[in-house]
């Protein structure tokens, strides 16, 4: 049976949460809800406040890409709180095939390369 989205959401939530965990960044919040942003609101070194959004995809899809206008919106919330964003894209395919979906109880290959930091830049010209 495939993975339903909300699981494959999950997965790659459970991926971004341990690299997060063993960088040392303390959780404030977790949203694993598909639909909810930022995913992750942390704290690292007890002052430095990071909002880390996760987007989960399938084989083809390009988990480095994302929707210009969602990360629009939040540069917009991270300056508006006074936090660093990151993006964490996370690609899942499915062992056995890769153009087949994830399925429940199979070995999955996982694409992800860390936590990449989203400049606020232009919103602090605003």
């Amino acid at each position: 049976m495939e993975l339903k989205e909300q699981e494959i959401h999950q997965m790659g939530m459970n991926v971004v949460g341990k690299h997060l965990e063993q960088n040392g960044f303390e959780f404030l919040a977790v949203k694993s809800e598909l639909g909810s942003s930022p995913q992750f609101v942390c704290l690292k070194d007890e002052k430095d406040l990071f909002f880390v959004l996760v987007r989960t995809v399938t084989f083809p899809d390009d988990p480095e890409k994302y929707d210009e206008t969602w990360m629009q919106k939040m540069k917009k919330h991270a300056f508006e709180k006074k936090a660093r964003l990151l993006y964490a894209g996370v690609g899942i395919a499915n062992s056995t095939d890769m153009i087949s979906k994830p399925k429940k109880g199979q070995e999955s290959f996982v694409n992800y390369k860390g936590l990449v930091e989203i400049s606020l830049e232009s919103e602090s010209q605003k």
